[in-house]
């Protein structure tokens, strides 16, 4: 059950992502959902190996808050290694190299 709030907070911010992050042609409208989901499942995972309860408020503080952390982190890294791969095969190509 709790499993499905992560889901739900998940598509939440899948929604808001592309009003409040910087816009990427990098990368698709489907992968900041992605990462907040596997970043709060990751997360909820190690916190309940960890021996948080589900009922008291650390875990679901330390979750909520880190999911949009790992998002931001995520897709800036993303975006930073594919236009750095860009540039590299552009000039791959200028200097006429295979890509």
């Amino acid at each position: 059950m709790e499993l499905l709030v992560i889901v739900a907070y998940a598509g939440l911010l899948a929604l808001v992502a592309p009003f409040v992050m910087p816009r990427s042609e990098h990368f698709g409208n489907l992968v900041p959902g992605a990462l907040a989901l596997t970043s709060g499942s990751v997360l909820w995972l190690l916190l309940t190996w960890f021996g948080f309860p589900y009922n008291e408020a650390w875990i679901w503080m330390i979750v909520m808050l880190l999911m949009p952390v790992a998002t931001w982190f995520g897709t800036s890294f993303i975006r930073k290694t594919r236009e750095t791969e860009e540039a590299n095969a552009l000039e791959a190509i200028r200097l006429g190299r295979k890509a």
